[in-house]
């Protein structure tokens, strides 16, 4: 059966008809579906990785706290190792590490042959990592701090761990270290025992400070410790450049690190906004120190203590933010 011809008119007030149809059916649907993602530039979530020490720590929660008040983003901490990170980068679990020591192996593997990750500039740390003793055995055996004398001092750092050997207290396994190496080929008496964490570091280091017993260590700066006791660093042979270039092999001291961010590639083409922010991000071993402490020695919470920090240092983190 044909349909009769509609008037003008008719064909008005069926337009007019149509488009009110089309209009609620719209609304009807914008009502019942999901809201439509933003652009990345002003919304989601950016995964940070974060590593066992509490310096790293500082500095996630100082940029995560950043990304979520001041540019809307969600941000989910990831824990892992310095290892794991870089894998992380590679699987899609990563976007950000904050805190990178160098690792050039990871380097050339992530971001020279699998171009999985990049490099996104200094975090403005100044890295440094050595053999530590407690400032009092300095004073009362002057030459401690020569690598050469250390095997003469060998009976004093003697413990059940080690055995016949000195023993050189490393921190976590996955630390960046050579310390089996430089023993090794130093010709040093001495036995790498590894007391597990950061923490067990700085509990050994106090107590030696506190009962003015010996301690040989593995540590690093910036760390808030330095901030409350003297530690006195051995002279190893002098860092040259290449030096440490075959891990075996490896007779010299550790290089002075500037700290880097690493950020997948992926994060660094899309990441938008929060991505300008976390390349631009760059503070002091003083600013990331405060924030440890605070963490550590003062019954604050990671947000909690880079909140303190935000809150105190505008005119520190107010050109981060992307414009």
């Amino acid at each position: 059966m044909r349909t009769p011809a509609r008037t003008p008119a008719g064909r008005r007030l069926a337009g007019i008809a149509g488009i009110a149809g089309i209009t609620a059916l719209l609304v009807l649907l914008s009502a019942c579906s999901p809201p439509t993602p933003g652009p990345q530039a002003t919304g989601g979530t950016v995964r940070i990785a974060i590593n066992p020490w509490v310096g790293y720590e500082a500095g996630a929660a100082v940029l995560s706290r950043l990304l979520e008040q001041e540019l809307g983003y969600r941000v989910q901490k990831v824990e892992l190792n310095e290892a794991q990170s870089w894998e992380g980068i590679e699987k899609g679990t990563v976007d950000v590490i904050v805190e990178n020591w160098g690792r050039e192996a990871e380097k050339k593997t992530y971001i020279e042959e699998r171009k999985v990750a990049v490099a996104a500039g200094r975090n403005g740390n100044r890295g440094v990592i050595g053999w530590y003793v407690p400032q009092w055995m300095v004073e009362r055996y002057p030459d401690i701090t020569d690598w050469r004398k250390l095997n003469k001092y060998a009976d004093l750092f003697k413990t059940q761990k080690s055995g016949n050997f000195g023993q050189l207290l490393d921190g976590d396994p996955s630390y960046v270290t050579n310390d089996e190496a430089l023993v090794r080929n130093l010709g040093l008496k001495y036995k790498v025992v590894y007391a597990g964490s950061e923490k067990a570091l700085i509990s050994a280091a106090k107590l030696a400070t506190e009962r003015r017993t010996p301690l040989l260590m593995y540590f690093y700066e910036p760390q808030w410790l330095f901030t409350q006791l003297k530690l006195a660093k051995i002279n190893l042979p002098p860092y040259a450049i290449g030096c440490d270039a075959d891990p075996k092999k490896v007779a010299c001291d550790y290089p002075p690190y500037l700290l880097d961010k690493i950020v997948s590639r992926r994060f660094a083409d899309g990441g938008g906004r929060a991505y300008e922010l976390v390349r631009n991000f760059s503070w002091s071993n003083d600013n990331q120190n405060a924030v440890a402490d605070d963490i550590t020695n003062h019954g604050m919470s990671a947000d909690e203590a880079a909140q303190k920090w935000i809150e105190a240092n505008k005119i520190v983190w107010k050109d981060w933010l992307p414009d």
